[in-house]
């Protein structure tokens, strides 16, 4: 009986192709893609004023998908370090060893290549420089430039994470308009809140791996704040698009913005109050919060309800 070969740093090498395609989309983070992608869409519709173009619509959702897995492959290369020594991250595969360093690279560039030309040639030279520029923004400014350096890390690194709105806004019209700067900022203020409370409940992640997220260098008091200051400022600037959109639109925003809001407000009263709280609960919550506003702007642009301004 022969012994299994070894990785380096004595971890088990992937067994067989199926593990080893498994290791490379692990790098990728698919549940962070799905959650970007919820916005690509939405923002296409509402650019369209309808139903866009379903071709168009998958490659751009093929083009953001390779842009985003590039952006999450570097990003798990320059983090593999502190991914090594946190809870949550431990078993990705390069802090396992499981891809070689050089593979990773080769891989995520060759996405970003990919996903730029996708763009290019089924869209427009447009989306596909936003697509590349959030990929180097991801990777150098938030990923090596804040997020070991700050605790505004998450709030100014975020920004790669709004660029899929601007992306399906100018695959579909050749240009950023002012309701794609508005779908921008809401999930630009939407980003620290929803990081920020999962960052609570792993706070000693940060704090064995020292990195300043917010969690780990501020009291709990002051991140529920900030917490429950940027909520307000979500939901307020998802009404900045009624001129936009209906009735059906804004009602939907007030409601989901309504839940997001109590959850915040529970969460900063029980951490005031010494009190046992969750802030899971936020955390899971303001995904669909997202996914929700933004199934909302699509609805109403397929509808074509007379909107409000």
């Amino acid at each position: 009986m022969t012994a299994k070969p070894m990785a380096a740093h004595g971890a088990a090498a992937p067994s067989s192709s199926r593990s080893v395609l498994g290791a490379y989309l692990a790098l990728t983070k698919p549940r962070i893609i799905e959650l970007l992608l919820v916005t690509t869409i939405p923002a296409m519709f509402l650019a369209e004023r309808g139903i866009p173009s379903p071709w168009l619509a998958l490659v751009t959702l093929v083009g953001g998908t390779m842009a985003a897995a590039s952006a999450n492959v570097l990003n798990c290369v320059a983090d593999s370090d502190i991914d090594a020594v946190m809870e949550r991250t431990k078993k990705r595969p390069l802090a396992r060893y499981e891809v070689p360093r050089r593979n990773a690279v080769v891989f995520g560039v060759l996405l970003g290549i990919a996903s730029f030309a996708v763009l290019w040639a089924g869209a427009n030279l447009l989306a596909a420089s936003l697509a590349f520029a959030a990929i180097l923004f991801y990777v150098f400014v938030y990923t090596l430039l804040l997020k070991r350096r700050t605790a505004q890390n998450i709030v100014w690194g975020g920004a790669a994470g709004c660029m899929p709105v601007l992306v399906g806004w100018a695959a579909v019209t050749g240009t950023v308009e002012w309701p794609a700067l508005v779908l921008f900022g809401v999930v630009f203020l939407w980003t620290p809140p929803h990081f920020w409370s999962l960052a609570m409940k792993y706070r000693e992640d940060y704090v064995r791996a020292g990195v300043p997220m917010l969690p780990a260098v501020a009291t709990e008091r002051q991140v529920s704040l900030r917490i429950l200051l940027y909520s307000w400022a979500t939901v307020l600037c998802t009404l900045l698009l009624l001129p936009v959109t209906s009735w059906l639109y804004v009602g939907l925003a007030v409601l989901f913005g309504a839940v997001l809001l109590v959850i915040a407000q529970q969460l900063h009263s029980a951490v005031r109050n010494n009190r046992p709280y969750s802030p899971m609960k936020l955390f899971h919550y303001s995904n669909s919060y997202l996914a929700l506003v933004f199934v909302a702007v699509a609805v109403d642009a397929a509808i074509g309800l007379p909107v409000l301004g």
